[in-house]
């Protein structure tokens, strides 16, 4: 990254922005002093930029209230003719967004009060219209006791009064006649039994029961009819003015954006700088478009300070199959500080890796495969989609990478489902497709320790264990033999990520000088290492003994690393004195991975239950079990991927934003994102500032 810094005629600056704009490759950088005027504009240029926000304003309004997307690009008009495009768009936009709001409030009103008005209606009869006769509307749920309302109102009003209720729903309604004179009466009566005096919302409180009838059954009878109508004006309305609007917007927005250049630079009367940063590889851009203006124009480029200047804006750079999760699970997380690790590669390899471990079902995987490939097709086609659970809408561009991420994850969790020998649980196994054959299982996993046979030699259980076409090589449902094995395969990536993680911050810590993350990171990685080879070599905490047997290098190792602990705590005592507590902390990091082992059990003991429940019933069944059995599977298998799935997601990512990247320190410090001057409108057709 290339810091530059640019000056020029006062009088050019307009000219120079624009060309700016064009190139689409500075970032700027606010300059907050010095000698020269910063802040907001005055005079003749805050007037301007006023005129430019309000009409930017309104453009925008009416494009929300026309709820368009983008449609197809069209031509921008005459810059005199914006506002007018705007306004002619604006008035007739605004004035059916009053009707449709009006008319859906009245539609809510008629939904939510309808038949309780009616009812009431039917009750007073002509009352509503008397000039002596109050009404008192209420409203009484199924636990309210009408008897209560009856004899606070006899305690008040003695026999001035008449009280009815019907039902209406769960609920009843009633209303209270009584002389206009006892109205307030009659409504402490409500309040001492509790209850409230129904009162419609809007224009409707205003009218006589009879005539609020009336008015809902008008809108229940025509209301839908007439808001469909209203949105197909709307739609009308949409394909005349959006194109246009849309195009104006954009030159509004790049004038305004030309303001907002000289609000951020220094200005005097004569000249004004800014400044920025340009990636080195479109500095050659940045020097065409300033080019042109020859001597009236000055500027300088030099490298950055990354190691101190905390502005320099980020732009990753990944390659094509890193990229998608660049967009989408790293989209959760702050950009990297510039000149530090960019964790993006490695999340992109084992987010989908850890994912497809817990998982590891076959069936699960052909599923989300599915789900990946209906995301392509809809990119391919230019389609987005409006997800109404999220309440969001999803570009076609972000389908595309949510798309790839779904289909690597497939992929792995199709991979591990063939270790496993899991499709939508043991249905395969009970079909003989996948086996149990412990002689292959020995040969693998003896070397520690565990011996297979014993249930799954046994002939009742031999037709379930013992043959198939394709071998289980990880077969994590067998709890009793490969519980262990499965724990400690999931702790090795904890152990892995977790000294990685600090090992690069040793690395950073030497990069840019900083002795204090250096040596804390040496501290830390010395030490990690040290009690994970004394749970390894204690046999965890079983055998205490072996940590004297001074003839196994593992032990000199770990006393190694608990003197690089020791050394480097020392270093840093003063600023991090509660660094063994930490060590502690980073020891329980590790253990954090036995997740990947324990969530993806849990998924395979849930998918087995699902799988041998309908199972079951085909056996007791018969042809009929067949069809129950597949039924109710298929929906328990529905309901437990519902119920678990946004857990299986969440589980790789913690991992890696918390365990893996918090001793990295990278969620210490961020950098803004590379987000360069260019233009939206079209260049050749862009409007001037006055």
């Amino acid at each position: 990254m290339q810091q530059v810094v640019i000056a020029m005629r006062t009088r050019e600056s307009e000219r120079v922005i624009t060309a700016l704009q064009d190139a689409g490759v500075l970032h700027l950088k606010p300059i907050t002093e010095g000698p020269l005027n910063t802040g907001s504009l005055a005079g003749q240029d805050a007037a301007s930029r006023r005129e430019d926000e309000r009409l930017l304003a309104r453009a925008e309004s009416t494009i929300a209230e026309l709820g368009a997307y983008r449609p197809a690009p069209a031509g921008l008009p005459a810059e005199s003719e914006w506002a007018a495009v705007v306004e002619a768009a604006a008035a007739p936009v605004t004035a059916l967004a009053r009707e449709r709001q009006d008319l859906q409030a009245d539609l809510d009103v008629e939904r939510s009060y309808g038949d309780a008005i009616r009812a009431l209606a039917r009750m007073v009869g002509g009352l509503d219209r008397s000039r002596r006769v109050a009404l008192v509307p209420f409203v009484l749920a199924p636990t309210d006791d009408a008897a209560t309302l009856d004899a606070a109102l006899r305690e008040t009003l003695a026999e001035r009064y008449t009280l009815a209720t019907e039902t209406v729903g769960n609920n009843r309604v009633g209303v209270i006649a009584t002389l206009r004179g006892d109205r307030d009466a009659a409504r402490a009566a409500l309040s001492k039994a509790r209850l409230g005096e129904l009162r419609l919302p809007g224009r409707f409180d205003s009218l006589p029961l009879g005539d609020a009838a009336r008015e809902m059954d008008q809108i229940r009878q025509g209301g839908d009819r007439r808001l469909q109508a209203l949105n197909g004006q709307r739609d009308q309305l949409t394909t005349q003015h959006a194109p246009v609007l849309y195009a104006v917007r954009d030159a509004l927005k790049d004038r305004v954006a030309i303001h907002d250049v000289r609000a951020v630079s220094a200005r005097g009367k004569y000249s004004m700088v800014m400044q920025g940063y340009v990636p080195q590889d479109r500095v050659p851009a940045l020097q065409g478009a300033l080019g042109a203006f020859g001597d009236a124009v000055s500027f300088e480029l030099h490298p950055v300070d990354e190691h101190h200047d905390h502005a320099v804006p980020v732009t990753l750079k990944n390659s094509s199959y890193v990229e998608p999760f660049q967009k989408t699970v790293m989209g959760m997380m702050s950009l990297p500080k510039y000149g530090t690790f960019d964790p993006t590669w490695v999340v992109a390899w084992f987010f989908p890796f850890f994912f497809g471990i817990i998982m590891a079902d076959i069936g699960y995987g052909l599923l989300f495969l599915a789900l990946g490939m209906w995301l392509l097709g809809k990119a391919r086609r230019g389609e987005g989609w409006n997800v109404p659970l999220l309440g969001s809408y999803l570009s076609p561009d972000t389908l595309r990478n949510l798309g790839f991420v779904t289909n690597v994850m497939a992929a792995w969790t199709i991979v591990w489902g063939f270790l496993t020998g899991e499709f939508f649980g043991t249905l395969l196994e009970h079909m003989h497709v996948f086996y149990m054959n412990n002689e292959l299982l020995n040969s693998l996993w003896g070397w520690t320790g565990v011996h297979f046979g014993g249930a799954h030699g046994a002939a009742e259980d031999a037709a379930h264990h013992g043959s198939g076409l394709i071998p289980i090589v990880f077969p994590r449902l067998d709890t009793e033999n490969f519980a262990n094995i499965a724990l400690v395969f999931a702790l090795l990536f904890g152990i892995l990520q977790v000294l990685w993680g600090w090992a690069i911050r040793i690395q950073q810590g030497r990069k840019h000088g900083d002795s204090l993350h250096f040596w804390e990171g040496i501290a830390m990685f010395g030490g990690i290492a040290a009690l994970i080879l004394l749970a390894f070599i204690s046999k965890a905490a079983q055998d205490f003994g072996a940590l004297a047997n001074f003839s196994d290098p593992r032990v000199w190792l770990m006393i190694l690393g608990f003197l690089t602990f020791i050394v480097g705590y020392l270093r840093v005592i003063g600023k991090l004195p509660l660094l063994p507590v930490e060590l502690m902390s980073q020891g329980g990091s590790v253990v954090s991975y036995a997740r990947i082992f324990a969530v993806g059990l849990v998924s395979a003991i849930l998918a087995k239950l699902c799988t041998d429940l309908g199972w079951a019933m085909y056996e007791q069944i018969g042809v009929l079990g067949i069809i129950l059995g597949v039924v109710i599977g298929a929906l328990l298998h529905v309901f437990v991927l519902a119920l678990t799935l946004i857990g299986h997601v969440l589980q790789p990512i913690r991992l890696h934003m918390v365990e893996f990247l918090n001793p990295t320190g990278f969620n210490n410090e961020s950098s803004p994102a590379y987000n360069p001057l260019r233009r939206l409108s079209p260049a050749q057709s862009a409007g001037q500032v006055k």
